[in-house]
């Protein structure tokens, strides 16, 4: 999309974050349109050094932003940030409790000369017994639950994917878009926090619910994988794996009726959804050997015409080929402070149709310090001399 056409085109946000959850959050809001500056340490943020495992996060979180480098140790640091703290809409910060506010940029300094300020805290706990505690994603999956129902019957695993920083970084945007809209009514903003303990804990709710409504604790699904339907499984193929969920009764019928024999369809015991979880113990392999007889694509496109649900089991970067993907936009060319490539996920939103896309790649280290600072009518003198002492990259 066209810059001017993106919906937080003219709000300007200061991004006070490292790791995942804070620039995830900066990443949705500068990809929305919003001017977001990235606040780093003189020598970068340490995720760009990130290797292995980590080589990724810089990269997809830091698109559509600016990079100030700074020394916000420093006192002409903390001046120069605290004046643009005071000239902007929002703030997204995920530093420990009490940290930011020896430097004066904690929300109840700025917002009393900047009482528009919409300030984002993005924690490991909300209000309560644990708020002082830190926190990261694998933790509060491990005390949370999510990894005891994702694992093993002996074995807690995470979730692979950092889910809890990227969704508690969605939900201190959802926050923050809120009381955006309550500023134009009241003129005032808001200190919003968002937590990842209580993110996992919304992550778990199905599960708390469940034992409550049937008395029995859920099964890790590692352990024992009981789905609630039939046919709800990955089956092998003849050159792959697809998994196939067939969860209403004329699901079944128009299943059975293309893919089994025809008995199966006629078959009593298969009358109903309770019936068919009942037989799943036989149900279920003899469905597998039926479809171990198909090709992966053969069978993905017998499906695709029967209108069943159905996914071949791909791994994350087959994505890159994904046709869908690819022709809807959702796979962004992202060129890298190093010169190197990757394509990196758009937002999953689109408006009128278009996704909101990418207006510039992951900034170099410090590579727009020299223009923020002249924005605040400091000259050029001025700028060198900062540099010079270290206070600026």
């Amino acid at each position: 999309m066209d810059s001017a056409e993106l919906p937080l085109r003219g709000i300007k946000v200061l991004e006070l974050s490292h790791m995942i959850m804070g620039p995830a959050a900066g990443l949705s809001l500068a990809d929305l349109g919003a001017d977001v500056i990235k606040v780093e340490p003189i020598d970068g943020d340490r995720t760009r050094r990130l290797k292995g495992s980590g080589s990724g996060y810089f990269p997809v979180f830091n698109r559509n932003k600016q990079s100030l480098a700074i020394d916000l140790k420093s006192s002409e640091g903390q001046e120069v940030v605290r004046k643009l703290a005071l000239q902007t809409d929002m703030i997204v910060e995920n530093f420990r409790d009490g940290s930011l506010a020896q430097y004066g940029l904690d929300y109840e300094s700025l917002s009393a000369e900047n009482p528009g300020l919409i300030y984002v805290s993005l924690k490991g706990f909300l209000s309560g017994p644990y708020k002082h505690r830190t926190a990261l994603d694998e933790v509060v999956q491990m005390m949370g639950g999510l990894a005891y129902i994702n694992g093993g019957a002996d074995t807690p695993q995470r979730v692979a994917a950092s889910v809890n920083d990227i969704l508690g970084g969605t939900f201190g945007v959802v926050g923050a878009l809120a009381a955006l809209h309550d500023r134009h009514a009241t003129g005032r903003g808001r200190h919003v926090r968002s937590g990842l303990f209580e993110n996992n804990l919304l992550l778990v709710a199905q599960f708390i619910a469940q034992f409550q409504l049937t008395g029995t604790a859920p099964k890790p699904m590692g352990a024992e994988r009981k789905p609630p339907w039939g046919v709800y499984d990955v089956f092998e193929t003849a050159d792959g794996r697809v998994f196939v969920a067939v969860v209403g009764d004329a699901q079944w019928r128009n299943f059975a009726r293309r893919f089994l024999p025809p008995e199966w369809a006629a078959d009593p015991r298969l009358a109903t959804a309770v019936d068919r979880e009942a037989a799943r113990s036989w149900l279920v392999p003899g469905v597998g050997e039926i479809l171990k007889t198909w090709k992966t694509d053969a069978l993905c496109a017998a499906l695709e015409e029967a209108n069943l649900s159905y996914g071949p089991i791909r791994q994350p970067h087959d994505l890159l080929d994904d046709a869908h993907l690819n022709a809807g936009g959702a796979l962004l060319k992202t060129r890298l402070p190093d010169g190197g490539e990757i394509s990196a996920a758009a937002l999953p939103i689109e408006f009128d149709g278009r996704k909101a896309g990418k207006r510039f790649d992951p900034p170099d280290q410090g590579a727009q310090t020299h223009a923020i600072l002249q924005g605040l009518g400091l000259d050029a003198a001025r700028i060198e001399a900062l540099r010079a002492e270290g206070v600026i990259a």
